[in-house]
């Protein structure tokens, strides 16, 4: 992908980011389907539990849509156990694959060559598809330019001053696509290297400031601080007790 250039704030990121770390290829997956699988179990949890999850529907012949389709919700629910909420997980990919198949005929390519916008409105129907997971759908199985707004692109923009950190989902997603080019290249890079600096430096609870490619780029007064935030309630899932906010 070719490097964008530009003087704005957001491109210099993107920019510091890339020189930094080089591309990221994300998502890591072997097909858009299985893109589509992952965007659902990585909701409310870590990727490395996602992989685990991947590997044992691949493992059981499951990463085909007619396949994952026949198998019996339990059955899919205890392969996928290690994503958490499992159950409700199970409950969602079937569900989107009843939808596949009444609206699409089963028809993966058909349903995300749709226009983007009808695109999204599809999945935002879907009960359990919120507009992050449509969004990663959208960008990284249609390859479409539609940025993510996710828990590090918050804390990292927010932190540096770039947006308001408690900005609404759409709101802060329209201030991304106002500021860099329409690009579903960039904005896959941008959104991957987003994550690697919140995995390495931009931590939840408090910020590895040194060493990070976006340090030259602070304000003036360091990091800002994010406003108090309630943390949702726990829920129980089987027997076990699980955050609805995990720290990610």
């Amino acid at each position: 992908m070719p490097i964008a250039t530009g003087r704005g704030p957001l491109l210099q990121y993107f920019q510091a980011m890339l020189r930094a770390y080089g591309p990221q290829r994300w998502w890591p997956a072997r097909s858009r389907f299985e893109i589509v699988v992952g965007a659902i179990l990585t909701q409310n949890t870590a990727w490395t539990n996602v992989e685990r999850g991947i590997e044992a529907l691949r493992g059981a012949g499951l990463l085909d849509p007619a396949a994952m389709a026949r198998a019996p919700r339990a059955r899919l629910a205890g392969l996928i156990r290690p994503t958490g909420y499992f159950n409700q997980k199970a409950a969602r990919l079937h569900r989107f694959l009843s939808f596949l198949e009444q609206r699409h005929g089963g028809d993966l390519d058909r349903l995300l060559a749709q226009p983007v916008a009808e695109l999204r409105h599809q999945l935002l129907d879907l009960s359990g598809i919120g507009p992050e997971t449509a969004d990663s759908i959208i960008l990284y199985a249609a390859a479409r330019p539609m940025f993510v707004i996710d828990a590090y692109t918050r804390r990292i923009l927010g932190r540096h001053a770039l947006v308001a950190a408690d900005e609404p989902y759409d709101r802060m997603q329209r201030q991304l696509h106002d500021s860099l080019p329409a690009d579903a290249g960039l904005f896959n890079e941008y959104h991957a290297l987003l994550v690697r600096i919140g995995k390495e430096h931009c931590l939840k609870a408090s910020p590895r400031c040194g060493g990070c490619p976006l340090e030259p780029l602070l304000p003036a007064g360091g990091a800002v601080q994010p406003p108090a935030r309630r943390r949702p309630p726990a829920r129980v899932v089987g027997s076990k007790r699980e955050d609805a906010d995990p720290d990610i």
